[in-house]
C-alpha cells in the first residue's frame, strides 16, 4: 500500500510541475516538439531551426526580402549548403566555383541558412577558365579568384549596354582586414569608337580598415578620349569579426554615386561633367568579355550579394524584419462539435547567432516577453465548421491561463514573432500544447427494465450521469441488434420520448418477441445521441381473462 501510495504521489507531483494535471475526460494535442510542425501551414516571415533545441524550433526568418524585387538583377544567398551549388537565383550569371571557398552554415552566416566563406587563396586557373576575366591592378597576369560570376545575355552586365540606375549590396564579415585584400573584381574590355580597346574595372579592397572602391572606364564620358576614374573611400573603420552591410547605389537622373555602411553615407561623387549636381550625366558602358571574381583575395564572410537595376533605397541592416512574423496552424480536428478548449500550453524561447556566437535563452513555458523586446503573442479561434471561420474572431490568450468560451469542432493557434529591439533577436516556438474537453454524447441510461402485457410493454430506465441530457430516443425491432421496428402507436423505431424514463409502448404484436435499447442525446443542435443501453427483450401475450 505504501508503495502504491508513494507512486500516485510521483504521477502528481511529475504533473503538477509541468503544468499537465488536467480533469478526467480531458484530452490533449501536441504541436511540436516530437510532433513536427506539419499542422503549421500559413507562415510569414517564420523558419524551422535546427540545434536550438532537441527538435526543430519555429523563429522569424533572417532570409533577407529583397527591396525592390522587381529590379533584381543577381542574388547570391549561399544558404545552399555546398559551394559547387552556389547559384544566382534570377539566373542572369553562370557561378563558377573553385578552391578557396567553402559553405559556413546558419550560424556564421548574416542572414538565412549559409553564408561563402573566403580563405584568401589564390588559384590558378587555365586560359579557357579565365578568358578575358581578370588582371589585376599590378598585372599579375591571369588568375581565378574562389568565386567567378559571367553575365548571361540578359544580365544588366552584359555586354554593350548603357545602364541607368544601379545599385549593388552585400554583407561582409572580415577576418582580419588586411590592406590589400580584395572583396570584389569586375574587369571587362571596353571597345571606342575608334577600335581601341581599355580595360574596365570595378575593385572593391582593403585599404586601411577601410573598403575603398575604384571605378575605372566604367562611367564613359562622350568624348572617348577622356577616361574617367572614381575612387570612394569608406570613413568608417570596419571592425573584424563583425558583420557589416555595404551599398552601392547610383542615381542615373542626377549622376549621384553613393557608398554607404550599415546604411550611413560614408562618400559621395557626382558622375557629372561638372562633378557636381546640375551637369551632364556620364551612365555606365558594360564592355565586352566582363566578369566579376568575389573574394580573390579576402578572408572571411560574404553573404546576400545582390545586383539591382534600381537605385535602391535606404536598405535593410536589420537581421530580422521589424514588424515580425506569423504563423497560423490549419483547422485542427477535435473530433466533436461544441469541443472546450480549456488552455494552451506554449514552451520557447529566444535566440540569436552572429559569426558562430549563439545565444539560447530557453523560456520554458514560462512568459514570452524579453528584457530586449523579443516577444512572442498567441491567438486563439474555434468554429464548428472549417469553413466558417469568419464568423469567428481571433481571440488573444495568455499561455497557461485557462480559456474562456473558445468552443468548436476545429481550432486554429495563431502566434505573432517580434524581434528585439535591435533586430539582431528573434524569439522561438519550442512547442504547444492544446487542452481540450470533447462535449461527447451522453452515456448510456442505466438499469433498462421492460414488462410485457397484452399488446403492450412498459419499458424503464434511470437517468443518464451526464449533465446536458435533453432527452432519450427509445429504440425497437424484432431482431436482436436490428431496431427497425413499426406499429407502435407511438410510431417507428427510434421513439423520441423526451426526458420521460418511463414509456407505455401500445399497439405490438402479442407473441412477438421484441428487442429494446434505449439512448440520452443532448442538448446540442443538432443534439448528439449517445451509445445504446444494454439490450432488453419482451413478448407481448394476451392475457387469461
Amino acid at each position: 500500500m505504501r508503495k502504491k501510495t508513494t507512486s500516485i504521489f510521483i504521477v502528481y507531483i511529475f504533473f503538477l510541475i509541468s503544468g499537465n494535471l488536467h480533469g478526467l475526460g480531458e484530452k490533449t494535442i501536441l504541436i511540436g516538439a516530437g510532433a513536427t510542425w506539419k499542422v503549421v501551414e500559413n507562415r510569414v516571415g517564420i523558419t524551422e531551426l535546427s540545434s536550438v533545441r532537441p527538435n526543430p524550433v519555429l523563429a522569424l526568418s533572417s532570409a533577407f526580402l529583397p527591396i525592390a524585387s522587381d529590379a533584381l538583377d543577381m542574388v547570391l544567398s549561399f544558404d545552399e549548403q555546398r559551394p559547387d551549388l552556389f547559384t544566382d537565383r534570377i539566373g542572369h550569371y553562370r557561378v563558377s566555383v573553385f578552391p578557396g571557398i567553402s559553405a559556413a552554415n546558419r550560424f556564421l552566416a548574416r542572414a538565412g541558412t549559409g553564408a561563402a566563406l573566403f580563405s584568401g587563396l589564390e588559384t590558378r586557373a587555365t586560359d579557357s577558365e579565365v578568358h578575358g576575366i581578370i588582371q589585376d591592378l599590378g598585372n599579375r597576369g591571369p588568375h581565378s579568384g574562389p568565386l567567378i560570376l559571367t553575365p548571361g545575355r540578359d544580365a544588366l552586365l552584359s555586354p554593350d549596354r548603357t545602364l541607368g540606375d544601379f545599385s549593388l549590396e552585400f554583407w561582409l564579415y572580415p577576418a582580419n582586414m588586411v590592406t590589400g585584400e580584395q572583396i570584389l573584381l569586375w574587369t571587362s574590355s571596353l571597345k571606342h569608337n575608334r577600335g581601341d580597346y581599355t580595360q574596365q574595372l570595378i575593385q572593391c579592397a582593403v585599404f586601411r580598415n577601410r573598403l575603398q572602391w575604384t571605378f575605372s572606364d566604367f562611367f564613359s564620358p562622350p568624348a572617348e578620349e577622356r577616361r574617367i576614374t572614381i575612387v570612394l573611400n569608406g570613413s568608417t573603420p570596419l571592425v573584424p569579426k563583425t558583420w557589416t552591410h555595404h551599398l552601392i547605389r547610383f542615381d542615373s537622373d542626377t549622376g549621384l554615386l553613393e557608398y554607404l555602411v550599415n546604411g550611413h553615407l560614408e562618400e559621395i561623387v557626382y558622375v557629372t561633367s561638372s562633378g557636381r549636381e546640375g551637369g551632364q550625366v556620364y551612365n555606365p558602358v558594360i564592355g565586352e568579355e566582363g566578369s566579376m571574381v568575389l573574394g580573390g583575395r579576402f578572408v572571411g564572410l560574404l553573404d546576400e550579394f545582390k545586383l539591382y537595376s534600381r537605385c535602391i533605397p535606404d536598405p535593410v541592416t536589420k537581421k530580422y524584419p521589424s514588424l515580425g512574423g506569423r504563423m497560423e496552424t490549419r483547422p485542427i480536428d477535435l473530433g466533436e462539435g461544441n469541443s472546450t478548449v480549456l488552455m494552451v500550453d506554449v514552451s520557447g524561447g529566444r535566440t540569436s547567432s552572429s559569426g558562430g556566437a549563439m545565444l539560447n535563452e530557453y523560456a520554458g513555458n514560462g512568459g514570452f516577453h524579453f528584457s530586449d523586446d523579443a516577444a512572442l503573442q498567441f491567438f486563439i479561434r474555434a468554429a464548428d465548421s472549417p469553413y466558417r471561420w469568419t464568423e469567428a474572431d481571433w481571440q488573444p490568450l495568455v499561455p497557461g491561463t485557462e480559456l474562456s468560451g473558445v468552443r468548436g469542432r476545429f481550432v486554429q493557434v495563431a502566434a505573432v514573432f517580434y524581434p528585439s529591439r535591435d533586430g539582431e533577436t528573434t524569439p522561438y516556438l519550442d512547442a504547444i500544447q492544446i487542452v481540450y474537453r470533447p462535449d461527447e454524447p451522453p452515456r448510456s441510461p442505466p438499469m433498462v427494465t421492460a414488462i410485457a402485457r397484452d399488446g403492450v410493454v412498459d419499458l424503464s430506465w434511470k437517468n443518464s450521469l451526464d449533465g446536458d441530457v435533453a432527452g432519450y430516443l427509445v429504440y425497437y425491432g424484432t431482431a436482436g441488434g436490428e431496431y427497425f421496428g413499426e406499429g407502435a402507436i407511438l410510431g417507428v423505431s427510434p421513439i423520441d420520448v423526451g426526458k420521460r424514463t418511463a414509456v407505455h409502448i401500445d399497439g405490438l404484436q402479442n407473441g412477438t418477441l421484441y428487442y429494446f435499447v434505449v439512448a440520452a442525446y443532448d442538448r446540442r443542435d443538432p443534439f448528439h445521441v449517445g451509445e445504446f443501453s444494454r439490450e432488453v427483450t419482451a413478448r407481448p401475450l394476451r392475457m387469461v381473462e
